[in-house]
């Protein structure tokens, strides 16, 4: 009989998307690395085992030209500059790597361009990121503005995101070509966003993340506990109800091969003692195994320095810190100082509500909107559809300094501000959506005088998914492709704006 290791609610693991994500780059102290033009560098130890396109790699190599490469073996030595071909290709000239923004840079030591890397977070959800700093391009040199960008990749979920600060195409040398994107070992597989493949494009303040939907190699229980012993009762019903939707069925064992062939269950789930901090027991769910890391943490420490004590980020209230992820970024609440995705540091939106300047109370929390949820998990903070990510208006990385109507409120807790646009909106009789909820499309029902719209879909995360023209009566967009969610709807019409819902199931 032939086991596997695999997520239990996954499919292939080769199978990777992409999708755009806010621009949250990384800030912090990293180490430099200095090495030659067109070099790669020696050899780095990752802090963790990363899974990329099936394989488990624990050590990289970084080309000055822009990327990330697993194969090792090539320390040291020459890094390619050409780009002749779009990926997936067979005959690319890199393999096995992860594209930040691959172009010919020119980065030789000693120039103005740095190059930097390290870890961040705490295990088993720590990030790896490479930071590209003000690299010229070879030719242009400073004649253009140098590309600054970065690639992270996570510990537990096999996220990689690559934040794009800054990148201008050297059109004199190799017609501008870039490309940002995953290629495997053989070049037959690859992935790229929209309009990032082997070309000339320009970008500013991007993101955007490639992930495997469904894919964790690890399933993380994290406790709040007593550190002088590191023991604490793990009620594993928690974990079962996560990885299956038949929690009944799955099973738990201390060792893989009990895991396996299914014998030894741990007898008491709701109660189960872990006898080393962290300890890894193992699940088994219809004859697939994965390992289950429990873990007990300091609650005392505010892990990510953002006012919110660690104890009630776990805001779903199972005892699991690590399920809690209000934004659906990778990142679990208490290791994410920004828990709504929002833009707005948690540490400025963990706030008391007060009357006339007095703090009505601790357990009063500003929910400006009035809608339930405090504005550090909301990420709509004025209850006017309109996403806080979107009322960057200055398009700055911070929407707290946007005052579009100076009445000296923020705009995203004004909601008499809507994405920069007068107050007159489309009526609900102008726009109509259906069906609602819906599977693979979408209509959108034009009913005013002017039928040339332009239209946004926005993710619950503040990412576009999709944007289009349209000159119709009515438009029919395939969503099909979209997770099962909620997302928003912005439609321009004639310098108005409604914004919509709707329910991808």
């Amino acid at each position: 009989m032939l086991f596997a290791i695999l997520s239990l609610k996954g499919i292939s693991q080769n199978n990777y998307a992409v999708a755009p994500i806010p621009f949250q780059p990384f800030s912090g102290t990293l180490a430099p690395l200095t090495t030659e033009d067109d070099r790669y560098s020696g050899v780095i130890n990752l802090p963790f085992n990363f899974d990329f396109y099936g394989t488990s790699y624990n050590q990289i190599i970084v080309s000055t030209n822009g990327y990330i490469d697993f194969r090792t073996e090539l320390a040291g030595q020459y890094s390619p500059w050409a780009i002749s071909y779009q990926i997936p290709w067979p005959s690319f000239a890199v393999k096995s790597s992860i594209f930040g923004c691959y172009s010919d840079l020119n980065n030789p030591v000693g120039g103005q361009g740095a190059i930097s890397y390290g870890t961040y977070g705490t295990a088993p959800n720590r990030k790896f990121v490479v930071v590209y700093d003000n690299q010229p391009h070879y030719q242009c040199n400073n004649t253009i503005a140098p590309d600054s960008f970065q690639i992270s990749i996570s510990e537990a979920s096999s996220i990689i995101d690559v934040q794009i600060i800054n990148r201008t195409p050297c059109n004199t040398w190799q017609q501008g070509a870039g490309v940002i994107g995953l290629i495997n070992s053989d070049g037959t597989q690859g992935i790229t966003p929209p309009g990032r493949n082997t070309g000339s494009w320009t970008a500013s303040q991007e993101a955007w993340r490639f992930y495997r939907p469904n894919y964790y190699p690890n399933y993380s229980f994290v406790r709040c506990g007593d550190m002088t012993t590191g023991i604490q009762f793990f009620n594993l019903a928690v974990a079962a109800g996560d990885l299956s939707s038949s929690p009944s069925g799955v099973t738990f064992h201390e060792t893989m091969v009990d895991a396996q062939t299914n014998v030894n269950a741990i007898a008491n789930t709701a109660s189960y003692a872990n006898i080393t901090n962290p300890q890894t027991i193992y699940a088994n769910s219809n004859g697939i195994v994965k390992p289950v890391i429990l873990s007990v943490v300091d609650c005392n420490i505010d892990f990510d320095s953002d006012n919110a004590a660690s104890e009630i980020e776990d805001v779903n209230g199972d005892s699991n810190l690590a399920n809690d992820d209000t934004d659906f970024d990778g990142i679990p609440n208490y290791l994410d100082n920004d828990d709504d995705g929002d833009l707005v540091l948690t540490n400025l939106e963990y706030v008391f509500a007060n009357k006339n300047n007095v703090t009505q109370g601790a357990n009063i929390l500003r929910d400006t909107d009035s809608d339930g949820i405090p504005n550090y998990l909301d990420n709509d903070d004025d209850g006017d559809n309109v996403l806080t990510f979107l009322e960057d208006y200055n398009r700055d990385g911070n929407p707290s300094n946007d005052d579009t109507n100076t009445n000296g409120s923020a705009d995203y807790l004004d909601f008499a501000v809507a994405l920069g646009v007068t107050p007159i909106t489309l009526t609900n009789d102008a726009i109509k959506l259906y069906p609602n909820p819906t599977t693979d499309l979408l209509n959108i029902q034009n009913n005013a005088e002017d039928t040339n719209a332009f239209i946004e879909i926005y993710a619950i995360n503040g990412a576009k998914v999709k944007s289009l023209k349209a000159t119709e009566t009515l438009t029919t967009i395939s969503v099909a492709d979209l997770q099962t969610g909620v997302y928003f709807v912005k439609v321009t019409l004639n310098n108005q704006v409604g914004n919509y819902k709707f329910i991808k199931n």
